[in-house]
């Protein structure tokens, strides 16, 4: 049965019409739904026949927590089981202006990148937009909060997932849903050059991450496989094309590997590359990742090479390092668990 989260209200009054039920009763669903209740039979607003047929034809399914970490930043990390036994996780994030959930949306992913936990075992199967949801949901429901900003930046390829992931921007801005402001979502991407493009051609007002983390293509050839299908000359073509329809600033990425990336000679040409475009850069010291060899840039190195890009006139921050103590990099937890079982 399809999950109610998956469907946009317009979607749910079409269902409720061909069934013979008045339009409104979808509104009344939502109302429902979104302000926690998951039982049909305690809709008491709807009558027996639409309570009924909502059973027949509808789960309403949250991830369910499996295991939770709490750092001692404050940063919680959850892995959350799925109604056909797969997990995925979610990480939380309290910030000065509320909280942050990082969303993964695809169980595993393909890209292949060689410092990140999530490609080690390979993908499984793209999130559904509702199952996208549901994490903005459970987070929520653990914090007591209302969450304020979401980043796609969890497990897999949101672009590669692009369908449903453009549904889901969409169901968390419903004003009868979460009402989040796509100002307030970030989607990252390791730089799938034609989604790019089409993302720009939807004008949204959302935030735009390439995962760049090298400064020539035979380099980030060697730990990026997308590399080898997009150059950065097509990256930085597919932005310029991204901040001209949306009028959005776009930021880019850089995990900074120690005696790999983090060089002077790395900074200066990061900054040849990005001057012209007026865009942010957010430098990230790389998560230790138990089986690979990768080591984060010294605290030194990592103010050398943040100076050099404002020197050069591109803005520049470093990443708080935020759940370190809790596998709280994409994919650690979920690998960990999966290797118990």
């Amino acid at each position: 049965m399809q999950n109610l989260f998956d469907l946009s209200l317009e979607e749910l009054k079409a269902w409720f019409v061909r069934q013979g039920e008045p339009a409104f009763r979808a509104k009344q669903v939502y109302d429902y739904i979104y302000k926690g209740c998951y039982e049909v039979e305690a809709m008491k607003t709807l009558n027996a026949s639409a309570r009924m047929k909502l059973q027949e034809n509808f789960t309403i399914a949250l991830p369910r927590i499996v295991e939770k970490r709490m750092s001692k930043d404050g940063t919680v990390k959850m892995l959350l089981g799925l109604e056909d036994g797969n997990i995925i996780e979610t990480v939380i994030m309290k910030y000065h202006y509320g909280y942050s959930v990082c969303v993964s949306c695809q169980i595993g992913c393909k890209m292949g990148c060689s410092f990140c936990a999530s490609t080690k075992g390979g993908m499984v199967r793209n999130l559904t937009a509702g199952e996208i949801l549901g994490q903005v949901l459970a987070a929520g429901q653990l914090v007591g909060e209302r969450i304020s900003h979401v980043v796609c930046m969890g497990s897999g390829e949101p672009l590669d997932n692009f369908e449903e992931v453009m549904k889901f921007l969409a169901l968390v801005n419903a004003k009868e849903g979460l009402n989040l402001s796509h100002r307030n979502i970030t989607v990252s991407t390791c730089g799938l050059v034609d989604k790019i493009y089409e993302l720009a051609d939807k004008k949204l007002q959302i935030t735009l991450a390439i995962s760049l983390h090298a400064v020539t293509d035979e380099s980030r050839k060697k730990i990026m496989p997308i590399a080898n299908k997009y150059s950065i000359h097509e990256i930085l073509n597919s932005v310029k094309y991204y901040m001209n329809a949306t009028g959005r600033r776009v930021t880019f990425e850089y995990a900074l590997v120690r005696g790999s990336n983090d060089t002077e000679a790395d900074a200066h040409a990061l900054a040849d590359l990005l001057r012209s475009l007026k865009t942010h850069v957010n430098l990230i010291p790389v998560n230790t990742i138990k089986e690979m060899l990768y080591l984060p840039s010294s605290d030194e190195s990592i103010t050398r090479f943040q100076k050099i890009l404002l020197d050069h006139g591109v803005e520049a921050t470093v990443r708080r390092e935020m759940g370190s103590d809790i596998d709280a990099a994409c994919g650690q937890l979920r690998r960990s668990y999966l290797e118990k079982i």
